[in-house]
């Protein structure tokens, strides 16, 4: 049987922008590029140039200027009022040899040029407006607003040449641009097409919603991963990939289901992300788009509270589902049906259902966590085998225990002792001390807010490779801002665990013998933490110590009875 094809929902804006230089331009532009002052753009920057340049954050034809900027922070819509809830813009130290109407080059960081930035306009950013305006609130614990702070300090805007897309040597036959992914859905023959956004592997659930989803529309499902930047912690996309390549080719039609990777660097922006992604989403032809319960959260804050409500999301597409021409389907709780073997909405259950169901902490916690397999109800066997290769018990993952706190606070008598002690329980660890590091990994930065930053951030590299690799890590370091430890959480992930040694600023002075307290407070020693540069206290640690009325050994104890009770150390 032959299958017309169906004309698919228009893009956004009525057309897709394409950046790509021209073929036969491009050996000229090369060139030109090569001979041009340039910049190495971080691994956001790399993800937001490619889908600008295919068209997937069509109507934009390049980074925003600042009166585009201004109005999407301010209205949600660019200066000409058409929506688009996210700045999408060129942060950068610009190159000393840059001038206003030259142009600069792009290179990513294994120095590939990417694309040509004509310098139209410089304008400053205020980090505080910008994260309050696009996240609700400035808490440094959301992982985008730490990264920002490290971003340059002026946005770029101008004409946007791109030379070649970012590489991607990883399931380039699931790569598809706006364009072909769209070629693709229209041979389906069906005008509807529902589009699942997910950082996340899917089990059974998330398979019956989905199918199900496509069913009352009539419609295919675009099976739509993020391969770019999502939530620290979640699971790796090699990972997810895998996942869904497994229940695409084995549990889901061949004629209703697409399987196609977005390299998208999420912002974890709840409401507006959603928006966002509704958009991106029509770019690729879908006119339904799946949204979850806090879909694009960030999580809890620094006070321990969620960042938005469970259904703001939902709301707000809703709200502008006329506008965007895509229309939200509402992931509502499903639940597993023991004696009839499916799932089933809860809102549809009669109060004497048998039904089970797992949250995703006890995914990660109670089975994954413990090498326990997923029961086979919950997700398919291929799935939960997947999931137990990649992520072993928690005994045998990494983890970066983080110990901050002021000059004399006993972060390195601590720290000894509790080597000594997971040693004895057979974990071997890593110590990267404050001072030690400043004399190999750090020798020759001073003291000034920004090379204490750039120590603190070297210390957190190092530390996520080890952890990484299934290490355990141990750092010992004043790192006095907040930010700054926010963001090597973020790059640790979820084995990241703060330890607050909260020792008084009166007893590390009395009990000082180098002296140092007495020579900050005398001027002979500037910018000290504690004296005349602050101390920013962590607003929600993981675990509190201090060094009055203890001991290091004391301390070092409530630290691994607490590994011990999260899985990370066994108890023998």
């Amino acid at each position: 049987m032959i299958i017309e094809k169906t004309r698919l929902i228009e893009p956004y804006c009525g057309e897709l922008v394409n950046l790509l230089v021209p073929r036969d331009e491009l050996v000229e532009k090369t060139a030109y590029a090569n001979s041009l002052p340039y910049v190495q753009v971080s691994a956001r920057v790399e993800c937001d140039l490619e889908l600008l340049t295919v068209g997937a954050f069509s109507p934009l034809r390049g980074f925003m200027n600042q009166a585009d900027f201004q109005s999407v922070l301010d209205t949600m819509r660019l200066a000409d009022s058409r929506l688009f809830p996210m700045p999408i813009t060129l942060p950068i130290e610009l190159p000393a040899n840059a001038e206003l109407g030259g142009d600069i080059a792009l290179r990513d960081s294994k120095n590939n040029i990417l694309a040509i930035q004509t310098v139209e306009e410089i304008y400053d950013w205020d980090l505080e407006e910008t994260a309050t305006k696009i996240f609700g609130k400035f808490d440094a614990r959301h992982p985008v607003i730490a990264e920002m702070h490290r971003w340059g300090k002026v946005n770029v805007a101008g004409r946007l040449q791109v030379l070649q897309l970012p590489p991607h040597p990883d399931f380039a036959e699931l790569r598809r641009t706006p364009a072909e992914t769209r070629a693709v859905l229209e041979t389906y023959g069906h005008a509807n097409v529902v589009a699942f956004q997910t950082r996340n592997p899917l089990h059974r659930v998330h398979e019956a919603l989905t199918k199900r989803a496509a069913e009352d529309v009539d419609g295919v499902l675009l099976l739509h991963p993020v391969v770019g930047m999502t939530q620290p912690g979640d699971v790796d996309h090699y990972t997810r990939v895998r996942v869904y390549k497994t229940l695409i080719d084995n549990y889901y039609e061949d004629d209703r289901s697409l399987l196609s990777l977005l390299p998208l660097a999420m912002r974890m922006g709840g409401p507006r992300e959603a928006v966002w992604h509704a958009i991106i989403r029509r770019n690729y032809g879908a006119n339904y788009l799946v949204v979850g319960r806090d879909h694009a959260g960030p999580g809890l804050d620094s006070q321990g509270e969620p960042f938005y409500g469970p259904y703001d999301a939902q709301d707000l597409v809703m709200r502008h589902a006329d506008e965007l021409r895509v229309q939200p389907l509402p992931f509502t709780e499903m639940v597993y049906l023991e004696d009839e073997d499916r799932y089933e909405e809860s809102s549809r259950l009669t109060p004497d259902a048998k039904v089970r169901k797992i949250s995703g902490t006890q995914v990660r916690e109670d089975y994954l966590g413990k090498g326990i397999p997923l029961p086979p109800w919950f997700s398919r066997p291929e799935v939960a085998q997947i999931l137990a290769d990649s992520y072993p018990p928690r005994h045998r993952r990494g983890v970066c225990l983080w110990l901050t706190g002021l000059s004399g606070s006993g972060k390195s008598t601590t720290a000894e002792h509790i080597v000594n002690l997971l040693l004895e329980k057979g974990r071997n660890v890593t110590v990267l001390d404050g001072d030690v590091v400043r004399t190999h990994l750090s020798k020759g930065l001073g003291f000034s807010k920004q090379d204490r930053d750039t120590n603190i951030r070297r210390i957190g590299y190092v530390a996520s490779q080890i952890a990484r690799h299934g290490g355990m890590v141990i750092c010992a370091a004043i790192s006095p801002y907040r930010a700054t430890r926010h963001d090597v959480r973020n790059m640790v992930g979820a084995g990241f665990i703060e330890i607050h040694m909260a020792t008084p600023l009166e007893y590390v002075e009395k009990n000082d013998v180098k002296g140092l307290y007495a020579k900050a407070r005398r001027g002979e020693i500037k910018g000290f933490t504690g004296i005349d540069d602050p101390y920013e206290t962590p607003l929600n640690p993981d675990i509190t110590l201090t060094a009055e009325g203890t001991t290091p050994e004391a301390n070092a104890q409530v630290v691994v009875d607490r590994l011990v009770e999260l899985g990370f150390v066994l108890n023998g």
